[in-house]
């Protein structure tokens, strides 16, 4: 079995068809349904099962396929850290990013395309839980995102500490004012970030409304901030979330006010993965932060 084997192995699992894989290698098929059946001789097993007109993995197929993405993705590494190693900055950055995260991304995205024009930057979007699957699963090498999470796989700086703030639709307040105590929100409805898994947000948002002696009333949960928000200014009902947060959303419409009783906070941070190769375009990337 060799690399050869495993390319032309994994794009007939992702074409589902020999005759299509064969198209995509720029083959005839003969020579790659050959290829298939040495494969499957020298292993002894049987890789695919037909259904119809298409090809399914057995189980040791499924196996093998796994295996061979990610010895196929650490070829393209080495290949790439050995190129790197006499080559300037050029190429892809996949960078992922919590929405509510994002504003400490524009002012150093625009230092570090000035100073690596030959660079092209791949930006992804998702909760903190989304950015870390991204980049186990080698779709982006950075991610921005919100703490707290589980930090046991990534190598990480921490960038800002920021306070929760109540935001408000202007509708739901009855005179001026600039501040807010959490008591004041316990008769409103609420929406809070609720991430798909993983809910450290939400938790410390509930827990310190139960510090204060009462259960919050939430209409709406939800992983988007701008969602969130856009309910909020529709006059829906209110929102605690990090200050930092709004820095990306027009504040039309909308009442932010500091939480004068409360001191609970959140962290963004930049992440990458541990023991993992990193190009030098994330390297230099993550150094702006650093």
């Amino acid at each position: 079995m060799d690399i050869k084997q495993l390319r032309y192995f994994s794009t007939i699992v992702q074409e589902g068809q020999i005759t299509r894989a064969a198209k995509k290698l720029h083959m005839a098929q003969p020579p790659l349904s050959h290829q298939l059946k040495l494969l499957e001789e020298e292993l002894g097993v049987t890789l695919f099962e037909r259904n119809g007109r298409k090809l399914e993995l057995t189980q040791p197929g499924e196996i093998l396929y796994k295996h061979a993405q990610n010895l196929l993705k650490q070829l393209e590494e080495t290949i790439e850290e050995v190129r790197e190693s006499n080559e300037g900055l050029r190429g892809v950055l996949a960078l992922g990013s919590v929405k509510s995260c994002f504003a400490h991304l524009p002012q150093k995205i625009k230092e570090y395309l000035q100073k690596y024009p030959l660079v092209t930057l791949q930006l992804r979007e998702g909760d903190t839980f989304v950015i870390g699957e991204l980049i186990k699963n080698r779709e982006i090498e950075v991610g921005i995102t919100r703490m707290p999470m589980d930090l046991n796989d990534f190598s990480h700086i921490r960038l800002s500490n920021d306070p929760y703030v109540a935001v408000l639709p202007n509708e739901l307040l009855t005179h001026s004012k600039t501040e807010i105590s959490f008591l004041e929100l316990k008769d409103l409805p609420l929406l809070l970030l609720h991430r798909i898994q993983g809910s450290g947000q939400y938790e410390l948002v509930v827990n310190e409304c139960r510090r204060h002696g009462f259960e919050p009333n939430i209409i709406c949960e939800c992983p988007d901030v701008s969602m969130i928000l856009s309910l909020v200014s529709a006059g829906i009902g209110a929102t605690i979330i990090p200050r930092d947060s709004l820095l990306t959303y027009p504040a039309n419409h909308l009442k932010i006010l500091e939480i004068t009783d409360s001191s609970i906070t959140t962290e963004a941070a930049i992440i990458w993965q541990k023991d993992r190769y990193l190009s030098k375009n994330a390297k230099y990337f993550i150094q702006m932060f650093e």
